[in-house]
């Protein structure tokens, strides 16, 4: 291992008569050297300053993009050209065991320029080379020879287990010291912790009484449903609160008794009923906080964690045989770790002018139907919000009766609360009244039109609908053995207005928007840009959504592309901070030489 540590630093120091060798000179150039170095390290850390694009050029080559980088050791490794070189010729690979592999890119200094040499101390050696070239090695390791990242332990954090058996793990994490009156950020994570093919389910209450959820409540509600993760894979789920300015130094967080309850495949697991994590309340501002947990790391401990003497550019994936290979895919997303120099700053934030209006962010929220208007431009307080749609249940490889399948979950559309959802069984039948095919939907019983027709499934259905996420989740078992591959359902969503409804049509009377073509004509497969005018309110953010499956598709910036088959399809078009908002436009599909 190569010894990192670059002080204590030591100077020449010149007097009259000293005699200088070639040790001193080299200690004047270890000292500036170490200096530079360590200053690289502890103002910039290790990783690419710009350039080292990685290309794949065909199934053999690759090239390499000239740029600058800084290793563990705070050296310079610049690579002053781009470099392109058959893969088989990169060192390391006649060394490698897989085909999951990383390139990689270090540091190397070459003795260069041979001159005649006068007293020397050895006589057979008539020539020394004159300089040292710093350059740069590009080589390939196995990506399961790679050491795992070492990641300091932080005081910043605090963190408590939620539920842990042998399968999955929650934590929850939380900054150990906040900042009263300001907003603050709790991560439930999610980690698996075995192979096996689980989905997990989990809920419970947090009560947090020095803080304010956003719906002013001093309680946060867990709901993980139906979690599938890769083994040893995490994920996280955020919650923010406010931080009341009240004078107490320190506040518990605490598991509600009673609340938690947890499922693995839908079967009972014993959730623990107890947790406490406490936190501590300071007067400091948020950016102080966090310079002051930053600043305290010492060097000792950056010592300990710092990184290593290479670079890593891309992951590369091979398909190898005895006598060749190929490359089948080559990765820079999440592999290349980049330096924020200063001298980038300037630039940095011209364009982030282009991301960033201001501090405040506002989530996107799902659609909701559009509300009836009268004539007076203000919307009915008693009329209820409506959404419908069609989910599909797949069945597998021979289903039989008894069976339980379900969907995925569910956006109604109509937003958080208590929402009543109704699904009907859809199918095709024979209408000898128009001597032709039509759909149809059945809501309850399907054995009362057992007789009329043969292709109804005969299956039991119950929806969940998830109050706190705005979506459901449907199960259906089946009473019979049936051979098909799908169910299809038609659901339909029904909310009615609450009080605090009430002040949502205050705020929404009057605005409204529209499609600047509502009606467009199109052949198969072109696409049309859904442009929107708005009324009586400023232009705010618009989201686009098609009605049916199988009706096109549309971006989230409205650009439509038609099916490949004929038909008008729908477009919902509403505000994502104001759903409500909302209008609609058609497509008229034709093929092409059709009028």
């Amino acid at each position: 291992m190569n010894n990192n540590k670059l002080y204590p630093f030591e100077r020449n120091r010149y007097y009259a008569g000293k005699m200088l060798t070639s040790a001193d000179f080299q200690a004047e150039q270890t000292y500036f050297n170490n200096k530079r170095r360590f200053l690289n390290t502890v103002m910039y850390g290790a990783g690419i300053v710009c350039g080292l694009g990685v290309f794949s050029l065909d199934d053999l080559s690759i090239l390499v993009e000239s740029g600058v980088a800084i290793d563990g050791m705070g050296r310079e490794i610049v690579i002053d050209s781009s470099v392109v070189k058959k893969l088989s010729a990169v060192d390391g690979f006649d060394t490698l065991k897989s085909s999951d592999v990383s390139l990689c890119l270090s540091y190397e200094e070459k003795e260069v320029h041979t001159v005649y040499a006068v007293n020397q101390a050895n006589p057979d050696k008539d020539y020394e080379y004159n300089r040292i070239a710093e350059g740069y090695r590009l080589f390939l390791m196995d990506k399961e020879d790679i050491p795992l990242s070492f990641e300091m332990e932080s005081e910043f954090l605090a963190k408590g287990e939620l539920f842990a058996d042998d399968n999955f793990r929650i934590d929850f994490l939380i900054p150990a010291t906040v900042c009263r009156g300001k907003q603050v950020k709790a991560v439930i994570r999610v980690t698996k912790t075995s192979a096996r093919d689980l989905r997990l389910t989990y809920h419970g209450t947090l009560q947090i009484p020095a803080f304010a959820a956003p719906d002013g409540r001093r309680e946060i509600d867990i709901a993980i449903e139906n979690l599938m993760l890769e083994p040893g894979k995490s994920t996280d789920f955020d919650y923010w609160m406010m931080a009341q300015d009240i004078p107490a130094a320190e506040t518990n967080i605490i598991l509600k008794s009673g609340s938690a309850s947890c499922t693995e495949n839908d079967e009972a697991v014993l959730a623990p009923g107890n947790f406490t994590i406490r936190v501590l309340l300071s007067n400091t501002s948020p950016r102080e906080l966090v310079n002051t947990e930053i600043g305290r790391v010492n060097l000792e401990m950056r010592s300990v964690g710092s990184q290593g003497d290479y670079i890593r550019l891309a992951d590369i994936r091979l398909v190898r045989t005895d006598q060749a290979y190929i490359i089948e895919e080559l990765v820079e997303t999440n592999v290349k770790h980049y330096i924020t120099a200063p001298s980038q700053e300037m630039l940095r934030a011209g364009y982030m002018d282009f991301f960033e209006k201001n501090a405040d962010i506002t989530q996107p929220v799902v659609p909701v139907m559009q509300v009836q208007e009268q004539k007076t431009g203000r919307v009915e307080q008693a009329a209820p919000q409506l959404a419908t749609g069609v989910l599909e249940i797949p069945l597998g490889e021979n289903p039989r009766k008894g069976e339980v399948y379900y969907s995925g979950e569910i956006m109604h559309g109509l937003g958080k609360g208590n929402v009543f959802v109704d699904v009907g069984y859809e199918f095709i039948n024979e209408d000898k009244t128009i001597a032709s095919s039509a759909k149809s939907t059945i809501f309850g019983n399907p054995e009362l039109f057992e007789g009329e027709q043969r292709n109804v499934v005969n299956a039991d259905t119950a929806i969940r609908v998830l109050n706190d996420k705005g979506s459901f989740i449907v199960a259906a078992k089946l009473l019979e053995n049936v051979d098909y591959l799908m169910l299809t359902y038609r659901w339909v969503a029904i909310r009615f207005p609450a009080g605090n409804d009430l002040e949502l049509t205050e705020e929404t009377s009057g605005k409204s928007i529209s499609a600047v073509t509502p009606t467009v004509v199109l052949g198969t497969k072109e696409s049309h840009f859904f442009g929107v005018e708005y009324h009586n309110m400023d232009a705010v953010s618009i989201a686009y959504e098609l009605t049916e499956q199988g009706s096109g598709e549309i971006t989230a910036d409205g650009v439509y592309t038609a099916p490949n088959k004929e038909g008008v399809y729908e477009i919902c078009i509403y505000c994502t901070d104001m759903p409500v908002i909302c209008t609609y436009a058609y497509a008229i599909v034709k093929k092409k030489g059709l009028e």
